[in-house]
C-alpha cells in the first residue's frame, strides 16, 4: 500500500459527509424559511418596489387592493400576488413591470400606463428571464402587453390585454410579443386593440392554446419561427386571423378564423412556409379564406372553409401541398390561381374534398363522385388574371360563359382538379367556440357542416359586435 493510504487520517470522510448533508438541508429546508411580505396602501410597506428590496429569493409578496404608482423591477425570484385586483400604474416611461430574475410569478393585477417607445420594448410586463408565470392580469394603456425577450419556459395564462387605440396600427405594439425565445405557453388570454395579437419571431417550440383575439391586424403572426403548435384559438374581426411567414412545421388544429374582412383580409395567410399541417379548423366569413404563396410540402385536411368571398387564393409558387377531406362550402368562388397553374394535390389516394357546388354523380354509392371536379371554371380563371371581373361574378354573362366552356372548351387552361370529390361532407369532430361565450349545444356537433356554417355566421353577424 502507498504511503498516502497509510497516512490518511482516521475519519477523513466525515467533513465531506457533513458538507453533503448541509447542502441537502439547504436545498430542501430553505423554502421553509420563505416569508410572505404584505404591501398595503396603509403600510407599513406601501410600495411593491420596497417589498421587493426587502425580499429574498423564494418569498411571496402579497399586494392588497389599491393603486400603486410605480414601475416595478423583479430582480430576485419572488411571487407577486394581487389580492382584490390592485392596480400598478406605471410612470409612463419604460415598462411597468420588468422581470430579470428566473422563476418569478405575477398574478392578479391591473397593469397600466407603460412608456411609448417601440425600440425600448415598453410593455406592461417585460420578461428578460425564464421559467416565469404571468397569470390572470388585466393590462391596459400599454404599448406592448407582455414582451418575452430571450425568455424561455414561461407560462402566460388567463390575461386580458387591451392595447392603446392609436389610429396607426404601426404605432402600436403586439399583445404578446416573443423574440428569440423557446418553449413558451400562451393559454386562455384575451387580446384586442393591439397591432398583432400574438407575434413570434425566432421563437420555437411554443404552444398557443384557447386564446381569443379580435379587432387588430394579425391575430397570430409567426416570423422565422419553426416547430410551433396552436390549438383551440378564436380569431375574429381582424385583418387576418393568422399570418404564418417564413416558418416550418407549424401544426394547428381546432382553431376558428371568422369574419376577418377588409382590404387584403384573410382567414389564414401562408407566406414562404414548409411542412405545415392544418386540421379541423373553421375558416368562415372572411374576404379570403386561405392565402397561399410559396407554401410547400404542407397538408390541409378536415377543415371547414365556408361563406368566404373567395375560399382559396393560391399562387403557382405554392407546391406539393395536399388538400384532403376538407369541406369547401358556399363560398362565392372556390379558387383563384395566380399564375398558370399549381403543383398541388387536390385529393388523396382514396378521397378528395367536399365541394358544395359539385354536381356530379355517385353511381356506386361509395361517397366519392364518379366525375372529377374542375375547381375553376373559365370565368374564375379570367377573374384571377383581371380582379375587376369579380364585379360580374354572378352575372348572366359569367354563368353563360361557364356553362358554354363545359361543353365546348374553347380556351386552353391548366385546370385544378379534384379527382375524388366527396358527395357528402367530411365528418368534423370539433365545433368553434361561441363568440358570445355560450357553449354550443351537444346536438349541434352532430349536424353537417352546412348547418354549422349557417349557425356560426348568424351568431357572428348578430352577436359578435359589442
Amino acid at each position: 500500500m502507498s504511503n498516502l493510504a497509510h497516512n490518511r487520517p482516521k475519519g477523513g470522510r466525515k467533513p465531506c459527509l457533513m458538507v453533503s448533508v448541509l447542502a441537502v438541508y439547504l436545498v430542501f429546508a430553505a423554502p421553509a424559511f420563505a416569508r410572505t411580505v404584505a404591501v398595503s396602501p396603509n403600510g407599513p410597506i406601501t410600495s411593491i418596489s420596497e417589498a421587493v428590496r426587502t425580499a429574498v429569493a423564494g418569498d411571496t409578496i402579497e399586494v392588497r387592493s389599491g393603486t400603486y404608482n410605480e414601475n416595478v423591477l423583479l430582480d430576485r425570484s419572488v411571487q407577486v400576488i394581487g389580492i382584490g385586483q390592485p392596480e400598478i400604474h406605471g410612470t409612463g416611461q419604460a415598462s411597468v413591470i420588468t422581470v430579470t430574475a428566473d422563476r418569478c410569478a405575477v398574478r392578479g393585477f391591473v397593469i397600466e400606463h407603460s412608456g411609448g417607445m417601440l425600440v425600448d420594448e415598453d410593455s406592461g410586463v417585460l420578461l428578460k428571464s425564464s421559467n416565469n408565470q404571468i397569470e390572470n392580469n388585466q393590462l391596459r394603456d400599454v404599448l406592448f402587453g407582455i414582451y418575452l425577450l430571450h425568455s424561455d419556459h414561461n407560462r402566460i395564462v388567463g390575461n386580458t390585454i387591451q392595447g392603446r387605440p392609436l389610429r396607426d396600427l404601426g404605432d402600436r405594439g403586439s399583445g404578446i410579443h416573443i423574440w428569440n425565445s423557446t418553449d413558451n405557453t400562451l393559454e386562455r388570454n384575451t387580446i384586442f386593440q393591439t397591432r398583432d395579437g400574438m407575434y413570434l419571431q425566432n421563437a420555437y417550440h411554443s404552444v398557443i392554446r384557447d386564446n381569443r383575439v379580435h379587432d387588430l391586424r394579425y391575430g397570430l403572426h409567426y416570423m422565422y419561427s419553426d416547430d410551433n403548435d396552436f390549438e383551440g384559438n378564436l380569431f375574429y374581426n381582424n385583418v387576418a386571423g393568422a399570418a404564418i411567414m417564413y416558418s416550418k412545421r407549424i401544426h394547428f388544429r381546432h382553431n376558428a378564423f371568422l369574419h376577418n374582412r377588409g382590404f387584403a383580409s384573410y382567414g389564414i395567410l401562408f407566406q414562404s412556409d414548409d411542412n405545415c399541417i392544418a386540421e379541423e379548423n373553421v375558416i368562415a366569413d372572411n374576404a379570403v379564406g386561405i392565402f397561399m404563396e410559396a407554401l410547400a410540402g404542407s397538408t390541409l385536411r378536415h377543415n371547414l372553409v365556408a361563406g368566404n368571398d373567395l375560399a382559396l387564393k393560391v399562387f403557382s409558387s405554392a407546391v406539393d401541398n395536399l388538400f384532403e377531406k376538407n369541406n369547401i362550402v358556399e363560398n362565392l368562388s372556390p379558387l383563384e390561381v395566380i399564375g398558370s397553374h399549381t403543383n398541388n394535390r387536390w385529393n388523396g389516394p382514396l378521397a378528395g374534398n367536399y365541394w358544395s357546388d359539385y354536381d356530379g354523380f355517385d353511381l356506386d354509392g361509395d361517397g366519392v363522385g364518379d366525375v372529377p371536379y374542375r375547381i375553376q371554371n373559365i370565368f374564375e380563371h379570367l377573374e384571377a388574371q383581371t380582379p375587376l371581373l369579380r364585379l360580374y361574378l354572378f352575372s348572366p354573362a359569367a354563368q353563360s360563359l361557364a356553362l358554354a366552356e363545359r361543353g365546348f372548351p374553347l380556351f386552353e387552361t391548366e385546370q385544378e382538379t379534384d379527382s375524388h370529390p366527396l358527395t357528402k361532407p367530411a365528418v368534423m369532430n370539433w365545433l368553434p367556440p361561441d363568440p358570445t361565450g355560450r357553449a354550443p349545444h351537444l346536438l349541434l356537433a352532430m349536424l353537417v357542416p352546412g348547418v354549422l356554417v349557417v349557425s356560426t355566421l348568424s351568431v357572428f353577424r348578430s352577436g359578435i359586435r359589442r
